[in-house]
């Protein structure tokens, strides 16, 4: 049985479900009993705490659920957005949060072959040449314990699931990379034909935009063009492609033009303030 639900939700043919969310204890909590498949910690514009991390890791375990479902797969599955840059070729932040148990890693601005390799790297165990799936060599270091614990497998369960799907077909690890700026469009198709192990493509409309010269204006026909050429170029290579802004007013379009990872941001209501402000005339 799968530990990854969004793994599970897409090699099934289907969507997976998403939000970003602050990496912290608190708001894990809200989100612990959610019918997300997925929940991105988002610490590339947050601040990045290793320790508040891991508690809201524990925080969005929810023991009920588990119990209930009779499965150790958490729901929602914890990835980690970390803060480093492809071009900074960082690889620490992905080898703390994997050993802290996240399952997988969103990899902002990757514009290269060099940068889609290193981010796929990082998030594997070295192995010897010849050994199965060995290309990319994996970088990760091995402290495997607490990841482990997380995962409520033994060290060497683990070290057999923490691969990267769907290189590894047996792996639980998500390697997300983000496509931002117009090098990474260009680049993708080759990024797709020589790095094996990248689970998904996630559009950084917010990135894009700026560069385009219209910030945020994600209705923007250049916005649009972009994006139509991300999710071509996705299909034509069989990988999945993700989309970051979905709403009620556009879910149907963002599933008619071929988005299987959907991430939509939670909405709280207020019905009680909405009506009594409306009944004392101060609405």
């Amino acid at each position: 049985m799968r530990l990854n639900s969004v793994i599970a939700a897409l090699e099934s043919g289907g969507h997976a479900f998403a939000a970003f969310a602050a990496p912290e204890p608190a708001v894990a909590l809200d989100f612990a009993t959610s019918d997300y498949d997925g929940l991105v910690f988002e610490s590339e514009h947050k601040p990045w705490d290793a320790t508040t991390l891991r508690d809201s890791l524990q925080y969005l375990l929810n023991r009920r659920r588990i119990f209930e479902a009779d499965t150790l797969a958490p729901a929602p599955t914890p990835l980690i957005r970390i803060p480093v840059n492809g071009a900074e070729f960082g690889q620490w932040h992905a080898k703390q949060a994997l050993d802290l148990g996240a399952y997988g890693i969103v990899w902002p601005h990757i514009s290269t072959v060099e940068e889609a390799r290193n981010a796929v790297a990082a998030c594997r165990y070295p192995r010897l040449p010849d050994a199965k799936y060995h290309e990319p060599p994996g970088l990760r270091g091995d402290a495997p314990a607490a990841a482990a614990r997380y995962w409520g497998v033994s060290t060497t369960e683990y070290y057999a699931k923490a691969d990267v799907w769907p290189l590894d077909p047996d792996g639980e690890i998500l390697v997300v990379i983000q496509i931002e700026d117009q090098l990474g469009i260009e680049n993708l198709p080759a990024i797709l034909e020589q790095v094996p192990g990248i689970g998904l493509i996630l559009i950084g409309e917010g990135d894009l935009s700026q560069e385009l010269g219209i910030p945020r204006q994600l209705d923007h026909p250049l916005l649009v063009e972009a994006r139509r050429r991300i999710v071509r170029i996705c299909h034509d290579h069989g990988v999945v492609v993700g989309h970051p802004h979905v709403t009620p007013t556009n879910v149907e379009q963002v599933l008619d033009e071929g988005y299987r990872f959907l991430m939509s941001a939670p909405v709280r209501g207020y019905p009680g303030l909405d009506l009594g402000r409306t009944l004392t005339g101060r609405a």
